[in-house]
């Protein structure tokens, strides 16, 4: 058709920057200006902080109890430049010990963002697969990275974790979330112990409903087999390995 542009197919079949155009030996302004606003956007999603109360509030809603956690960086720069901190549980902290099968965990992560959106929609969706699951009280946990769940597993007296927790931001998605999976959890637990679901975030991702399904169906099979990470497979048709 006159005057359309024949990458405009190209460009509406990907969230990616493609085709962006020239001027001269330079971007458009257009293009470089939302390149920038994209930059910025992804900052802010790092920098911005967890809204705990509205959070917890919004956990609350529904029917769960929910407990607070903080991991040991004294702030957020601390965070970003000691990963190994936001690991453990800040020092003193107390969580009350009960005897479950899971713990769920809603941590801010590298996108507080994140969480703030798309937590409590994953978590309803989660919690309404857990039949016959012993649950432990909804974790909201701050200055949080992944492994911190095996620190909040241990402390309450759960045998597995489900940690939700905010991607590191991309140039075209600040609001990704991660569901990670932990049998046995327990402090030391390597990254190829657990399984992942990442990019949810509708509508531009995974949906809630499809990864809630994913991830009852990874805990089902973690149980038969005690285990989780490398050796559980989305498709239990899959070999291991």
């Amino acid at each position: 058709m006159s005057g359309t542009d024949p990458l405009d197919v190209l460009r509406a079949s990907t969230r990616a920057r493609v085709a962006l155009g020239r001027a001269g030996d330079a971007l458009p302004t257009a293009r470089l200006l939302e390149l920038r606003a994209a930059h910025a956007a992804a900052r802010d999603a790092v920098h911005s902080p967890l809204d705990v109360d509205a959070l917890t509030g919004a956990v609350a809603a529904l029917g769960v109890d929910t407990l607070w956690a903080a991991g040991a960086p004294r702030d957020r720069a601390e965070y970003l430049t000691r990963p190994d901190l936001g690991r453990l549980l800040a020092p003193g902290t107390e969580l009350p010990a009960g005897e479950y099968d899971v713990v769920l965990v809603i941590a801010d992560g590298l996108s507080p963002r994140a969480v703030q959106e798309h937590g409590p929609g994953m978590l309803a969706e989660i919690l309404d697969r857990l039949d016959g699951w012993r649950v432990a009280p909804v974790v909201v946990a701050t200055q949080a990275r992944v492994a911190l769940g095996d620190e909040i597993a241990a402390a309450v007296g759960a045998r597995s974790t489900v940690v939700l927790i905010g991607e590191r931001p991309g140039m075209s998605s600040v609001d990704s979330l991660g569901v990670y999976f932990t049998y046995d959890a327990r402090r030391g637990r390597r990254d190829s112990e657990r399984n992942c679901l990442s990019n949810i975030r509708p509508p531009h991702g995974t949906g809630y409903a499809a990864a809630a399904t994913t991830l009852a169906m990874l805990m089902s099979e973690a149980r038969r087999l005690k285990l989780s990470g490398v050796g559980l497979k989305a498709d239990p048709a899959l070999p291991a390995g």
